[in-house]
């Protein structure tokens, strides 16, 4: 019988930066370990709501030096994994409400993968306004998708449920920022633990021996 193959939760939202940059190193450490990654939908905002957090940028704009380091933090990770196509959006911070429904009705009809890298290279390589409908059609569109369809099935009731419930489901795991990543029941925060979670996937995928 074949052995299961591990897990890895993504908690993901568009607008975080760092959800994007740990995008593009995560398929390479699930490749590594055999595990398969489930990116998981939800509103950083209703999470913020819940858990009483904020940005970093409101939580830390005070802190002589703090938003300067981690900024030094993005540059250093972007260069070691030679990510040379992020930008940061200049309409930041967008509302993700419209696009992250978007998503989840994606998925639903068959073309999440798709939708998912046309707008990460919207909101964090061209620097889109990816909360104005009139972009997110025209991006949906040049990636040969059906924008008037998608951005309908964003009104659908069961699509904004599914949202609200991962959402609630995440919070409720103990999530109170994104990007949060689950192996099994550990959980870990921001894109600098990425090494933490191949280490964990390797060994749940030994049977939980290190």
């Amino acid at each position: 019988m074949a052995t299961p193959r591990t897990t890895i939760d993504f908690i993901f939202d568009f607008g975080s930066p760092n959800a994007y940059l740990a995008w593009q190193v995560l398929p390479a450490i699930a490749e590594r370990t055999g595990a398969t990654v489930n990116l998981i939908p939800c509103l950083l905002g209703g999470i913020f709501k819940a858990t009483n957090n904020q940005s970093p940028a409101t939580a830390f704009g005070e802190v002589k030096g703090k938003l300067a380091y981690e900024g030094l933090e993005t540059r250093r990770f972007v260069a070691k994994h030679g990510l040379t196509k992020f930008r940061m959006n200049p309409n930041f911070p967008v509302n993700t409400l419209l696009i992250m429904r978007g998503l989840v009705a994606a998925r639903r009809m068959g073309v999440g993968d798709t939708y998912l890298s046309a707008v990460l290279a919207a909101m964090w390589e061209t620097g889109e306004k990816m909360d104005d409908p009139e972009v997110v059609a025209r991006v949906l569109s040049a990636a040969g998708l059906d924008a008037q369809a998608l951005l309908a099935a964003t009104q659908d009731p069961e699509v904004k449920a599914e949202l609200v419930a991962n959402t609630e489901a995440a919070v409720a795991r103990g999530v109170f920022g994104i990007p949060t990543f689950f192996v099994g029941d550990e959980m870990f925060f921001g894109k600098d633990r990425l090494g933490q979670i191949e280490e964990e996937a390797v060994i749940q995928a030994r049977g939980g021996v290190k």
